[in-house]
């Protein structure tokens, strides 16, 4: 596996950057979208940023297209709606390819450390997407926006939560404070 912090990426403003930066802090790289049924779950996002920031979690949004084109603006305008709607603090980089022939590098590593997403609500999301006529990814391949990636300090990946497991899910919560506390 090519460690996650020497991976090029690009902030929002399209400055060439790593994850090198956050080296020692805990990671929660998620796909994010402006468009989608769960775009709400920025506010749970920035909450999670705010409430933990300090003890050393950083929130980490990768805008992406890949979903039913739920993400179709540029950066600048991608930036402009998370500031306005959601105010929003936490790191956003470059829209990227979180699926398919297209999957960045970032992704191909984070999927294959971690091949299958814990689903925290019971609730059958992949289910949920075929009633609306949308053939749901296979594991390892991300399901929808908002999947969200535990990175511990090391830089390790070590837990990937489904969609529909919202910021403020107490299985999340508890997976970050325990990353937190190591």
């Amino acid at each position: 596996m090519a460690n996650l912090q020497t991976i090029p990426l690009e902030t929002i403003t399209n400055q060439p950057t790593t994850l090198a930066e956050y080296v020692g802090k805990v990671l929660l790289i998620v796909n994010v979208a402006s468009k989608c049924g769960l775009t709400p779950q920025y506010s749970g996002l920035e909450s999670l940023y705010e409430r933990f920031h300090d003890r050393g979690l950083v929130v980490l949004g990768f805008p992406a297209n890949d979903f039913g084109g739920q993400e179709p603006g540029t950066n600048q305008e991608i930036a402009k709606f998370c500031s306005l709607t959601y105010d929003v603090s936490f790191p956003m980089f470059a829209k990227i390819g979180v699926t398919g022939p297209g999957k960045h590098p970032l992704y191909q590593e984070l999927t294959s450390a971690l091949p299958q997403a814990i689903s925290t609500t019971g609730f059958d999301f992949a289910g949920d997407l075929r009633n609306y006529g949308t053939e749901p990814n296979q594991p390892p391949e991300l399901l929808w926006n908002f999947e969200k990636f535990l990175i511990s300090r090391t830089g390790e990946p070590v837990a990937r939560f489904a969609p529909d497991t919202t910021p403020d899910d107490p299985t999340l919560i508890a997976a970050i404070e325990a990353e937190l506390e190591k």
